[in-house]
């Protein structure tokens, strides 16, 4: 797969169909591994990672990130090998 630069003028409605990055809940991670995850992965900010975290937690999942689903699929293969749930889904 070719890897293409997205910029901030790009419309994500022009590649079609939005998704968005699904981090579940799961017994096995600690907080820090999954803070540390979405900040290496994601991009988040620690704060950022930390909520999110937090709402996993607390609800059972969270939408991480919308995007195109080319880039949201590498994220989650890559949350997905550092054992943590993720999934793109459409909406």
């Amino acid at each position: 797969m070719k890897e293409r630069t997205l910029h901030k003028n790009d419309d994500l409605k022009k590649g079609g169909e939005t998704y968005t990055l699904v981090l579940y809940n799961d017994e096995v991670n600690t907080f820090d591994h999954v803070i540390k995850s979405l900040v290496e992965v994601c991009g988040h900010d620690s704060v950022q990672a930390e909520q999110c975290a937090m709402i996993v937690h607390l609800k059972g999942k969270c939408e991480i990130k919308n995007g195109l689903k080319p880039v949201l699929a590498a994220m989650s293969r890559s949350l997905n090998a550092k054992g943590l749930n993720s999934r793109v889904e459409s909406f």
